[in-house]
């Protein structure tokens, strides 16, 4: 039988932002594993932020599997981390989150590229030209090469392992990429950024180059970085109703801290009313505006308040599963009509 290679990845326990880890199993299998065949595997998680030393021992619990075309019998695997007495160690936050299949998440994941501590294209001591080009830009002076070859290949990777990849493009200021990815149900969604990172941030050792997820990395005239959350749910696409909407929108802006508090630390670095969106401590909502909290696409006003709306609000470091499940509470509190 084949060895497969397979890398058990898991989220530690380091606040307020975790970390992505992983190792890799050998385990022998007729064919590509499934998911039921994956079995139970250990850390120590003393040296993640996630036990003493003196009772060390956690749990991994496969949740995904994906192949992984950067190795022969390559899988990554998804998995959270349980107490030894098999619950939920603290840290786990997907083994909370309301899951409903007919939630529908795209998120937008931003990031800088950077280099001896320069965003790609920084020339050393200085800045490039102002943002204003860089947006979906093309040409060496634009995006560099390394970049765009970075980025190509992230996604031909993650086409591979099967991550639902919605597209990428540069973005607003130099050396700052974005990837979309598009799931049905909010673990499958968040799942599925958690590992499209990991392997941004595996092929990226190979280039000499680093990730940076910080939503606010360049101070001064610089966009930062969100994780825009498009979200529907069953009502939202087949029912909506500009009543439903209204009383919705009423229900984000009470919660306007609770998503602050879910959407990612520092985000009041980036949310200034500057670049991005709405000022932190404020809530608005409006069609086709970038600058509002939420953005409401003209088709789904035209479609007689039927659709998606955008979260304008999660930053680029985000915990994914934290986000969806505090946009799923906000909305299970508007009874449908």
């Amino acid at each position: 039988m084949p060895k497969f290679k397979l890398e058990y990845i898991w989220l530690d326990g380091y606040t307020p932002v975790p970390n992505l880890r992983g190792k890799t199993q050998i385990k022998e299998y007729d064919s590509f594993p499934s998911l039921e065949e994956l079995p139970m595997w250990g850390f120590d998680g003393s040296s993640t932020q996630q036990a003493e030393g003196h009772s060390s021992d956690c749990l991994l619990k496969p949740v995904a599997i994906y192949p992984d075309s950067t190795r022969t019998n390559g899988a990554l695997v998804m998995c959270e981390v349980l107490l030894p007495d098999g619950t939920p160690h603290p840290s786990n936050t997907r083994a909370t989150i309301i899951d409903d299949e007919n939630a529908w998440f795209g998120f937008e994941q931003e990031y800088f590229l950077v280099e001896d501590g320069r965003p790609l294209g920084f020339p050393k001591g200085g800045f490039p030209d102002p943002q204003g080009e860089y947006y979906t830009g093309v040409g060496y002076k634009n995006v560099g090469d390394v970049a765009r070859q970075i980025v190509e290949e992230h996604l031909d990777i993650c086409l591979d392992a099967g991550i639902n990849h919605e597209g990428i493009n540069a973005e607003v200021a130099k050396g700052q990429w974005e990837f979309q990815i598009f799931g049905k149900g909010s673990k499958k969604a968040a799942d599925q950024i958690w590992i499209a990172r990991y392997i941004l941030l595996r092929l990226c050792e190979s280039y000499g180059v680093d990730v940076d997820w910080h939503c606010k990395p360049l101070k001064g005239d610089w966009n930062g970085s969100g994780m825009h959350a498009n979200f529907s749910t069953e009502y939202l696409r087949e029912k909506g109703g500009e009543e439903y909407f209204l009383a919705l929108m009423a229900a984000f802006e009470k919660n306007r801290d609770e998503h602050i508090a879910a959407y990612g630390p520092d985000n009041h670095m980036r949310l200034t009313g500057l670049h991005e969106t709405q000022s932190i401590d404020q809530f608005s909502w409006g069609i086709a505006d970038r600058g509002a909290s939420i953005r409401v696409p003209h088709s789904f006003k035209n479609n007689d308040w039927k659709g998606y709306l955008e979260d304008r609000r999660p930053n680029s470091q985000g915990d994914p599963y934290a986000i969806a499940s505090r946009i799923l509470k906000t909305i299970a509190e508007v009874p449908t009509p």
